[in-house]
């Protein structure tokens, strides 16, 4: 148990301090067990970083059950998303002319989740955190890119740079999305409050709100 433990915080250290270094020194074969457990450590890990921070009132505002929960969902999340995004990782990488299968893929983007405890405390700063975890994750993909598949820098960071700008429009429209539900939810608990002369008109410029939102007059 030790050694495991020991094992995962030299590779945190090194996709951390040097990507580059580590990807070129990765094993390419050995199956998907290893990696998968390291992703998973990482997801409870992150979970558990998410827990606390929630708990302590920091992020998204969260009940202390959900908080809790997050310990389980984190890293299942990871762990479903490695699978799937080791699969279209593939896919792009192939299209770059990378011959490795899809078990380097796995490892690259396994490996690459060592970065997910410090981004799960990155995200709690609205808007730029999750922005950063990208930029982040695109330059150790890149780094990947170029060490294990052989492909030049430059297209590299086309591609990856432009996948990581479509990302991060997405994450800035459903952080507003949410914080635009965040305060509707938070009115009508105070209408909830009110009186019932209040509760009327405090109502009706809810839904007028609304209605401007979606764009009827």
């Amino acid at each position: 148990m030790q050694g495991y433990y020991t094992l995962f915080l030299e590779i945190v250290q090194k996709v951390i301090k040097d990507p580059a270094a580590f990807y070129r020194d990765m094993p390419r074969s050995g199956g998907l067990v290893e990696p998968f457990i390291f992703m998973a450590s990482m997801g409870v890990v992150a979970g558990i970083i998410h827990a606390i921070l929630r708990i302590a009132g920091l992020g998204i505002v969260a009940s202390f059950s959900m908080a809790l929960a997050s310990i389980i969902i984190v890293p299942i999340g990871i762990a479903i998303f490695g699978f799937i995004g080791a699969g279209i990782l593939f896919g792009i990488w192939k299209v770059m002319g990378s011959e490795e299968p899809y078990e380097v893929a796995f490892r690259c983007l396994a490996y690459a989740t060592a970065i997910s405890p410090i981004t799960a405390v990155i995200n709690i700063l609205p808007y730029i955190g999750p922005i950063i975890g990208l930029i982040w994750m695109t330059y150790i993909l890149v780094n990947a890119s170029t060490e294990v598949h052989r492909i030049q820098p430059k297209p590299a960071w086309i591609v990856f740079g432009a996948i990581c700008a479509i990302l991060a429009v997405i994450s800035i429209n459903s952080q507003l999305a949410a914080r635009r539900l965040s305060n509707k939810l938070n009115t009508l608990q105070n209408i909830e409050k009110m009186k019932p002369e209040e509760a009327g008109q405090a109502m009706g410029e809810f839904l007028k709100g609304l209605q401007k939102g979606s764009g009827k007059q």
